[in-house]
């Protein structure tokens, strides 16, 4: 159900304008998290993965209570794409057929190719993704969650990102995750590393049931940017304290706001941008491999299928 601010924003003609849909996906997605924060009991980080800092060991600030950090999911803090991932595993549970396949891995290959964001396309695409899950049960799909992080996402995150977020939570700061996947199944991604909790894309449900619509739209780029600022309000931080890691260059907007900006396995754009402001770099893929991480190789086509047909609440265009 959409609740508070929210809901007063979904029901608003201003819905209409790219920048009034940011926002109300960035406020949908940040009430989402602080809900499932307070609601749910973390577990913590296994030990083995102590943060390696080097020469900038007085940051994060000790007992700051008014920073925390936000680290983007795909390629940064897991290898890969989630929403590849969990569209493996839906595909693998039936929830679409075969028949599908042509449609969706059309719609993936034209995101990726075209190189734009054409807004029809993406509607037809965020149409067909949502089409999956409409009917669903939200409990349902956060469950098949679960099976899926241990099959297909466990193996998959980057040590060197999970030590970084492990010094945050170690100096006494929340650590979340901002993410276009769907937020349910970011919520279990969080909750698995220890996490404090995820801004998501939000996929609006009714009595626990998934309409088939999404609460303003997918957590992308500006969006994701608008949901940090909404969490930080609420939760009274100082974004010039708080630092934020992404490979993507979409995700400068969120890089922008806060004090202490991280380029992770950076994509070409990022990392120009990144030098060009002297923020700080991390690549940890091997001999540089990863530099177009998407669609894993041995994937196949569930995974091709999955980038687009599984998301619950959207599609993303990486790069």
């Amino acid at each position: 159900m959409l609740t508070g601010m929210a809901a007063l924003r979904w029901l608003t003609p201003r819905r209409h304008s790219a920048t009034a849909r940011s926002v109300l996906a960035g406020e949908a997605s940040a009430e989402a998290a602080r809900k499932s924060a307070q609601s749910a009991e973390f577990t913590e980080l296994a030990e083995g993965t102590a943060p390696d800092t080097g020469s900038e060991a007085e940051f994060p600030v000790h007992g700051d209570d008014r920073a925390a950090a936000f680290f983007d999911l795909d390629n940064t803090v897991m290898q890969g794409a989630a929403i590849f991932h969990f569209g493996r595993g839906l595909y693998k549970r039936k929830f679409f057929e075969t028949r599908d396949l042509a449609r969706f891995a059309w719609q993936q290959a034209y995101f990726r190719l075209a190189g734009l964001e054409d807004p029809e396309h993406m509607q037809d695409a965020r149409d067909s993704a949502l089409s999956i899950v409409k009917g669903h049960r939200v409990s349902e799909l956060r469950s098949i969650g679960e099976e899926i992080y241990d099959e297909y996402m466990a193996e998959r995150i980057w040590p060197g990102t999970r030590a970084l977020a492990q010094a945050h939570l170690d100096a006494g700061q929340k650590v979340w995750l901002v993410t276009a996947a769907p937020v349910e199944i970011a919520q279990v991604i969080a909750r698995r590393l220890g996490l404090t909790g995820a801004l998501g894309t939000v996929a609006e449900s009714v009595g626990g049931v998934y309409t088939g619509k999404l609460v303003g739209e997918p957590l992308h780029g500006p969006a994701k940017a608008e949901a940090v600022r909404a969490l930080a309000t609420a939760e009274s931080l100082d974004l010039s304290r708080c630092a934020a890691y992404s490979d993507s260059h979409n995700d400068i907007p969120m890089l922008s706001l806060v004090g202490h900006p991280y380029a992770i396995n950076p994509d070409s754009k990022l990392r120009k941008h990144a030098r060009e402001l002297e923020w700080r770099l991390r690549d940890y893929r091997t001999g540089r491999k990863a530099a177009k991480v998407g669609i894993p190789a041995a994937a196949g086509v569930g995974a091709v299928a999955g980038g687009t047909a599984a998301a619950i609440a959207l599609h993303r265009r990486r790069r």
